[in-house]
């Protein structure tokens, strides 16, 4: 079952509305976090948070609520929730404007926050390895929209996806503006090549992903060597392992790609890295 929150008031879905003259509703003006919560408690709630106000301010949103305040309304979502486990969805719009793009009307703007469930794949998928394509939609460029920023346009993700869903797989890469991998529709991607685990630099249009960060500092603590670097489809197409991270999509292996199958999959570099996530999930630590 749902959980809402509209600026910080618990509610039932009925009562979930923003106004429709909101731009964030008009034009996609506003930011948000995709957060899981596991056991009743927020995976890495203060980074989630610091992202959030980083991408307002890069786009000038002036949070309606602080930090503060929304970490307390995430935490009234969740002990709200149905579910022990579950995901949260944070929004945060411009606000209420007159018709026209130009920002500088808009009133205070809108906190949203949902708490459900979220299954990217399939089980077999997340059991036996996603399918993949190489979509021909290619990520902004940093001097168009900067990749860090989590606005509420997804229009390049969702026709990536479209893609993806017109040649029945499960997901898709997309490319930036180079030709190098960037990420998937709404996932990071990584590789295994020998030892070594690989996976492409934000500069090249990856976002900057919370599990992203957790998977790096656990391959580290595992002794796996790791290495951030361009990469092509061809660096894909004869990856020894593939796999696919992000808050909602946790962790997903890959086991063919563009109609070319990977060797090991699940791959025991990956197989070793979600089980010490797994693991880690017990640690408080990661519930900062």
């Amino acid at each position: 079952m749902q959980s809402y929150s509209i600026n910080g008031v618990i509610c039932d879905a009925s009562e979930a509305k923003v106004p429709v003259n909101d731009h964030g509703f008009l034009y996609g003006d506003g930011v948000f976090e995709g957060l899981r919560f596991y056991n009743g408690r927020i995976l890495k709630l203060r980074a989630h948070l610091k992202r959030l106000v980083d991408s307002a301010k890069a786009l000038r949103i002036q949070l309606p609520m602080s930090a503060g305040k929304l970490e307390e309304a995430l935490l009234e979502v969740v002990a709200a929730s149905t579910h022990t486990d579950g995901y949260l969805r944070l929004i945060v719009t411009r606000g209420v404007g007159p018709l026209g793009i130009d920002p500088s009307h808009c009133e205070a703007g809108s906190v949203v926050i949902i708490a459900d469930q979220l299954k990217m794949v399939s089980e077999e998928a997340r059991d036996k390895g996603a399918r993949l394509i190489i979509s021909s939609v290619r990520q902004l460029a940093g001097d168009q929209l900067d990749s860090r920023i989590k606005s509420l346009n997804y229009l390049t993700q969702i026709m990536a996806k479209m893609e993806a869903n017109v040649a029945r797989a499960d997901e898709a890469v997309v490319l930036n503006q180079s030709g190098y991998v960037a990420e998937g529709s709404a996932d990071n991607i990584f590789i295994v090549t020998g030892d070594t685990l690989e996976t492409p630099p934000v500069t090249d249009g990856a976002l900057d992903g919370i599990t992203r960060g957790l998977i790096l500092e656990i391959a580290k603590n595992l002794s796996i060597p790791v290495r951030e670097r361009s990469l092509t489809t061809y660096d894909l197409y004869i990856a020894d392992e593939c796999f696919l991270t992000g808050t909602g999509a946790e962790l997903i292996p890959v086991r063919e790609i563009s109609d070319r199958q990977l060797s090991n999959t699940p791959g025991p570099i990956y197989s070793r890295i979600r089980e010490q996530f797994h693991r880690e999930l017990q640690n408080d630590a990661w519930f900062d």
